[in-house]
């Protein structure tokens, strides 16, 4: 819209532009979801509660458990994955973006990553700072944003046996299919790192025990997948000691970090042959050779792990791009999405196509609402005759914000100055015909705009009787 162009709308129109639609709770009937989309209910029937019966908590709770029951649960769709042939590739994610992209990339599941999420979440190294707490709210994120499975990891389970089960239960609370837990002792660190310290042995088997009780427990299905970082800590035969005894304990996949050759691969692959096994492709420069996925499906793998493909490119992306900023420029066209690509991947055309199910007759919604400029204003149809309004109302004219100068008092070139000059021009003309207000709001003063406009409209009122 050009500076000099300017909409129209009536005094409720207004209002319901600068209110923040995103503000507004949604709530959508569980009856209408199943197997991930909204559905419409068929052979619904309502039953009045008979009289002097009271409608408890425990009865809306199993309506609520029977419905999401129809769901295809997480843990079952990584299962089914596990019975298909061949190898299945998982990216590690560390947020609810980086889980959307590889999900929109066409992978079946993902992974967490342990090592990316300490570094995405606290800026610190995967060396035990981050917290039960915070993974399993990173996990809720992360699996809410995709439908594919998502398997946690579950670090060492933040403590003994009983920290397991607890660390188990959540992991099935926040919506992962699966579970990777390793026996390492606290503070745990980076798999490929050194100084890396295990539990005994009888206290690594108890941890898997522990897990499975956890799950029957939980009434869930959640995979576990069982590690040892025994092999840099101890030894390659203790390793393979260890997977076994994993798999006797009830884990549904084996995992060896940091095995150094593909001779030490496929020796582990030939440990309890009916569990499948999961291969950590380091990227980077790991302790564990790269291998194509054809090859590590010739030596038996089930499923591989990419932990860092993501978080460095992230890194070193964001590295590149501030280098440009610095140096005076944007980043080049090529290196970043157009911001069309990016409403689309992060769901806003979606939102907007959904939010047209919801609008109501005082509301007209568009689904071409945001464009590039971050002070521009949506044009709202002026729908006041079939509503029944009359041309004589109050309306608002609101024209796009003018930088009406871009210099200091004293001609200088100031930040500041430059950002509270640029403003959102207000006219109102009354039932009238005459001009009642015309304002300049500063940019600074723009978030308050929802607190302006109705004392705008009071004032207007008492103007027009």
């Amino acid at each position: 819209m050009s500076p000099s162009s300017a909409l129209i709308a009536s005094g409720d129109q207004a209002l319901s532009f600068f209110n923040n639609p995103f503000s507004q709770p949604h709530s959508f009937p569980l009856s209408n979801f199943k197997n991930g989309s909204f559905v419409s209910p068929t052979n619904t029937q309502i039953r009045k509660p008979k009289p002097n019966t009271l409608f408890t908590a425990s009865k809306r709770f199993q309506a609520i458990t029977a419905c999401l029951g129809e769901r295809n649960p997480p843990a079952k769709a990584l299962r089914q994955i596990l019975e298909k042939p061949g190898v299945h590739q998982g990216p590690a994610c560390f947020d609810g973006l980086s889980a959307k992209l590889v999900q929109r990339a066409g992978f079946q599941y993902c992974f967490t990553s342990g090592f990316s999420i300490s570094a995405a979440r606290l800026g610190l190294p995967d060396t035990g700072f981050i917290s039960y707490g915070e993974m399993v709210d990173q996990g809720q994120q992360i699996t809410e944003a995709v439908s594919i499975p998502v398997i946690g990891d579950g670090d060492n389970g933040y403590g003994n046996a009983m920290n397991v089960k607890r660390t188990v239960k959540g992991y099935i609370r926040a919506g992962f299919a699966g579970v990777i837990l390793e026996d390492q002792v606290s503070p745990k660190a980076c798999g490929h790192t050194q100084g890396r310290k295990v539990v005994s042995r009888e206290e690594a088997v108890m941890r898997i025990k522990a897990a499975v009780d956890a799950r029957k427990e939980s009434g869930s299905d959640i995979v576990i997948v069982a590690r040892t970082d025994s092999r840099q800590a101890l030894s390659l035969e203790e390793s393979l000691w260890r997977s076994r005894a994993f798999a006797d304990a009830g884990a549904d996949v084996l995992f060896i970090d940091a095995l150094a050759s593909k001779e030490e691969m496929k020796a582990f692959c030939e440990v309890s042959p009916l569990v499948p096994k999961m291969a950590n492709m380091l990227e980077g420069g790991g302790k564990t050779p790269v291998l194509t996925p054809l090859e590590l499906e010739e030596i038996g793998y089930k499923l591989v792990a990419y932990p860092l493909s993501l978080i460095g490119v992230s890194i070193r992306a964001m590295q590149d791009s501030l280098t440009a900023l610095k140096g005076g420029r944007i980043p080049p066209p090529g290196s970043m999405p157009s911001f069309e690509e990016m409403k689309e991947i992060l769901g806003f055309n979606n939102y907007y196509e959904e939010e047209k199910r919801y609008a109501t007759s005082a509301y007209q919604l568009y689904s071409d609402r945001v464009s590039s400029n971050a002070y521009s204003i949506e044009k709202v149809q002026d729908d006041s005759e079939q509503r029944g309004q009359s041309p004589q109302d109050p309306v608002v004219e609101v024209i796009t914000p003018d930088v009406y100068n871009k210099y200091g008092a004293d001609g200088s070139r100031d930040p500041f100055s430059r950002i509270w000059s640029r403003t959102l021009r207000i006219k109102i003309t009354g039932r009238d015909g005459f001009e009642k207000l015309d304002v300049r709001i500063p940019a600074g003063f723009l978030d308050g705009i929802t607190n302006i406009v109705p004392g705008i409209f009071f004032v207007l009122q008492a103007y027009s009787q």
